[in-house]
């Protein structure tokens, strides 16, 4: 059985930490004895949660602005040497309809917010992960970097056709991870995760018309909070490389059923 991924962690940088997800594996972690720093763009709700979860510290930075994230990370690793795992949580979910489709339309196409949710959702993880591997693959030989990123079952199977540019959003940190881990498993020094949530009941609908319709209330299928967390613990003690919680389950093994034998066939 592969290592438990808590294991392998001493302390965590969880971007989008303050809230939602992120904030649940902040608290997940910390009640397993491990440091936690939050990253957010909120100060006020950065320090109201470093306060409340008992977080080592936090960071004011907005994942999209790419230009800020070198000299933050820089500064993180020169106050916290001892990180050596990166929750890429943060993300945005903008609905967005293409024009004259012939139907009554709620949302607009706004291609500024699009740049955005991309440049949240893609660019983020993507400039995080390489401000963060060279300090992981110089850790001491008995130690390991990890990275986690979330994608999302809509990477998989795009089916909330409001969200296209979310949907290819998390379509790329799917295929992103898969090539990172397979790139870094020779070596043995970095642990690839990919956490893939269904519709989970946080404020992730924030931009809808009705933004609780993810709630449990409204969407049967929907998972809270705790439930998700709950699936995630289990695949970090089991050491999963791709934890898919409650409905993600199916998808992601019809995925890895139908392309998973053939990538590694590819690949090695």
């Amino acid at each position: 059985m592969p290592e438990s991924t808590v294991s392998l962690i001493e302390a965590a940088v969880i971007t989008g930490g303050n809230a939602g997800l992120g904030k649940a594996m902040a608290e997940s972690l910390i009640r397993a004895g491990k440091k936690v720093i939050l990253i957010g763009r909120s100060e006020s709700s950065l320090k109201s949660t470093v306060s409340e979860i008992n977080a080592a510290g936090y960071y004011v930075l907005d994942t999209g602005d790419t230009k800020a994230i070198p000299s933050t990370v820089e500064q993180l690793l020169q106050s916290h040497p001892d990180v050596n795992c990166l929750i890429s949580n943060a993300g945005v979910q903008r609905p967005f309809q293409f024009p004259n489709i012939g139907e009554k339309q709620e949302y607009g196409f706004d291609l500024a917010r699009a740049d955005e949710e991309i440049d949240i959702n893609i660019r983020g993880p993507m400039h995080l992960a390489l401000a963060f591997l060279p300090h992981f693959t110089s850790l001491p030989q008995d130690k390991k970097g990890v990275i986690m990123n979330v994608s999302s079952v809509l990477g998989f199977l795009p089916s909330s056709v409001i969200n296209p540019v979310y949907n290819g959003t998390k379509a790329w940190v799917h295929m992103f991870s898969l090539n990172l881990r397979t790139q870094y498993e020779k070596n043995g020094k970095i642990k690839v995760v990919e956490i893939a949530p269904p519709t989970v009941s946080t404020a992730l609908h924030r931009d809808r018309t009705d933004p609780s319709d993810n709630s449990k209330e409204k969407n049967k299928a929907a998972m809270s909070v705790d439930e998700f967390i709950q699936e995630v613990e289990q695949g970090w003690e089991q050491g999963k490389d791709i934890i898919a919680p409650g409905p993600a389950g199916a998808v992601i093994d019809a995925w890895y059923g139908a392309l998973g034998e053939k990538y590694e066939k590819a690949t090695h």
